[in-house]
């Protein structure tokens, strides 16, 4: 393969500067070219061992990830119970704050 520039396919540069005008930014090709693609040869991943790595002791159902997925926990119910008063005797609860999303990104703030 020669290292020579190769001319992508394109319209002329006086239509591609008409075409960026009427469309108020740069056009970004859609096509794929050779030089633009990256190379096919990539080193392989370097991605640190997990829990499933180690071989001993570690048997079928602790590995399995579907034996790790529980029942979903009825809010309402667990609500009631976090605000019912102590019975006597009983030792008072601490408040569990239930778990909230973070803060939120707008990624369509720029239409308002």
């Amino acid at each position: 393969m020669s290292k020579a520039k190769i001319p992508l396919r394109d319209i002329s540069p006086i239509m591609q500067a008409w075409r960026n005008f009427l469309l108020g930014r740069k056009h970004t090709n859609a096509l794929r070219f050779e030089p633009l693609v990256s190379a096919r040869t990539q080193p392989p991943p370097q991605i640190p061992d997990g829990v499933t790595h180690k071989h001993a002791h570690n048997y079928y159902y602790t590995r399995d990830g579907r034996r790790e997925v529980a029942p979903p926990v009825d809010v309402t119910v667990a609500k009631k119970l976090l605000e019912a008063p102590p019975e006597k005797g009983e030792a008072k609860q601490v408040a569990i704050k239930p778990i909230t999303p973070g803060k939120v990104y707008e990624w369509d703030k720029h239409y308002v």
